[in-house]
């Protein structure tokens, strides 16, 4: 059995994470209450047992913008003492004049391969993270992520499909940067034409080379795990994008606010059935094992 390179996760500590303390605030994945605590290495080694993961990769989650440094901090000293993860995706603010500076800074720990900032906007305010729908086309931000080339560091890219035009002058605009896309493109709208705009979406972002696309948050919007959902976007971003640019990740502990690790695991192993064990090995393991560069 193919084993699994968890490409996506995250740890934490409740009192690092604003968005977790005081009243609980909306969110894209509905009511979160069962996850306002510390989510520790532990745990999410304990639900990942029996899976066949063999490694990993954090991707931040939204600590206090002025403390991006002691987030990679803080994950960096849980890897040493445990093993896991064996990755880390930090923060770094790209409206920044210079983004270097911040990156300087995280230059020191061994597991850093690249930098989220989420650039999602939506018309519902709930779904809204960035301060308008226009970012990827930031001259500043386009020539900070760029930058990312010098550290060979890659951007974990986070839009909706009425995004993708602008992601795909991003992704243009800095060809020496591979882009990890986000929960396959974050299809929010599953409708028959919601669906057609997000396919459309995703056939532009794939005609760069540099863009792969992370087979992951597929419950974020239907607060489920849903197989069929899942084998049909799946199906659909590897006949897009091709396996080599595929990849799995669970967004624990988010998922588990209705699933175990083990029934997700199942529900994509289910979705790569009959396209052969070359495409499983991909999508599970080899691709993010070559982007994140794990093992080096």
């Amino acid at each position: 059995m193919t084993t699994i390179i968890d490409a996506h996760h995250h740890i934490w500590r409740r009192a690092d994470l604003p968005w977790l303390l005081g009243s609980m605030q909306p969110r894209i994945f509905g009511s979160y209450e069962a996850i306002r605590r510390d989510y520790p290495i532990d745990e999410y080694l304990a639900d990942i047992t029996g899976c066949e993961v063999t490694q990993s990769v954090y991707v931040q989650c939204n600590w206090r913008q002025d403390a991006f440094e002691e987030e990679v901090s803080y994950v960096q000293g849980v890897a040493d003492e445990t093993g896991f993860p064996q990755a880390i995706v930090g923060y770094a603010d790209f409206l920044a004049e210079d983004v270097r500076p911040q990156l300087d800074r995280l230059t020191k720990y061994e597991g850093m391969r690249g930098l989220r900032m989420q650039l999602q906007w939506h018309q519902n305010p709930q779904y809204r993270f960035a301060p308008g729908p226009d970012l990827a086309r930031d001259p500043t931000l386009q020539r900070n992520v760029a930058r990312l080339a010098d550290y060979g560091w890659s951007f974990d890219l986070q839009v909706f499909s009425g995004q993708m035009e602008g992601a795909t002058e991003l992704a243009e605009s800095a060809p020496k940067v591979t882009f990890i896309l986000q929960h396959a493109g974050m299809l929010e709208d599953t409708s028959a034409e919601g669906y057609d705009r997000w396919r459309s979406g995703m056939c532009r972002l794939a005609t760069c080379s540099n863009v792969v696309s992370k087979l992951s948050g597929l419950g974020t919007f239907i607060h489920r795990n849903d197989p069929a959902h899942i084998t049909a976007v799946v199906r659909d971003t590897i006949e897009i994008f091709g396996p080599t640019r595929c990849l799995f990740g669970s967004n624990f502990p988010i998922e588990k606010l209705w699933t175990r690790f083990s029934d997700l695991v199942s529900a994509y192993r289910s979705a790569l059935e009959g396209l052969g064990e070359e495409t499983a090995r991909a999508v599970l393991h080899g691709t993010a094992a070559k982007v994140y560069r794990l093992g080096q």
